[in-house]
Order: structure tokens, then sequence, then C-alpha cells
């Protein structure tokens, strides 16, 4: 599977922003999703993941009840609403698929990778 995210930008603390994760191929819906993002000098970190179907979502600590992800299998796309951002979230945003369809926050456990898309939060 092939992903292309989207819908970094410049935003002010305490605006949002939705980041987009387009998949290409087939059986989208058999792919667990995650975001993860990393800023200059540190260790990419967990973010969010999504199931295969969407039943189950989870977060990492620092974005918990800011951010949102969810799915939309027949767009093969999976987002990230991002609320209440803080200058600390700037980073660049990758989105990630794995198999099986189960969440998990191990950046080991994804194999295929999107670009990634810049996320800048100024204070």
């Amino acid at each position: 599977v092939q992903l292309q995210a989207s819908g970094g930008g410049l935003v002010q603390a305490g605006g949002s922003l939705r980041l987009s994760c387009a998949a290409s191929g087939r059986a989208f819906s058999t792919y667990g999703m995650g975001w993860f993002r990393q800023a200059p000098g540190k260790e990419r970190e967990f973010v969010a993941s999504i199931s295969g179907s969407g039943g189950q979502t989870v977060y990492g600590d620092s974005v918990k009840g800011r951010f949102t992800i969810s799915r939309d299998n027949a767009k093969r796309t999976v987002y990230l609403q991002m609320n209440s951002l803080k200058p600390e979230d700037t980073a660049v945003y990758y989105c990630a698929a794995k198999t099986p369809w189960t969440t998990s926050s191990f950046r080991t456990d994804y194999r295929f990778w999107g670009q990634g898309t810049q996320v800048t939060v100024s204070s």
C-alpha cells in the first residue's frame, strides 16, 4: 500500500487542523492505521492508531482529548483532527499502515509509511 499525507500547515496556538492520509491499493480495511510525529532532534513519537473497521482507537498521552483519529474505508483515507493545538505539537506528521488490522502504538509494527506533512504551531 502507498500512503499520501496532506493537510499540514501553519496555525496559531489554540487552532485546529485536519490531516488526511490517502491510501492506494485494495483491502484498505485490512490495515490498522496510525499517525506518528517527529520534531527536530527528537525520536518519532506515536500519536494515534485506529483499527481496520474504525471501531478501536488508541492515543498517545500528549494528545488525548485534543486529537481524534478516524477513517473512511470507502475513500481509503484516514484522518487526524487536531484541536487545541500547542507549539509543542510542531512536527512532521507521518501516517503509517500495518497488518493485521489491529491498533498499535509501536513504530516497528508499521510496515508502510507516508512521506510526512509539516505542522507548525506558533505561540
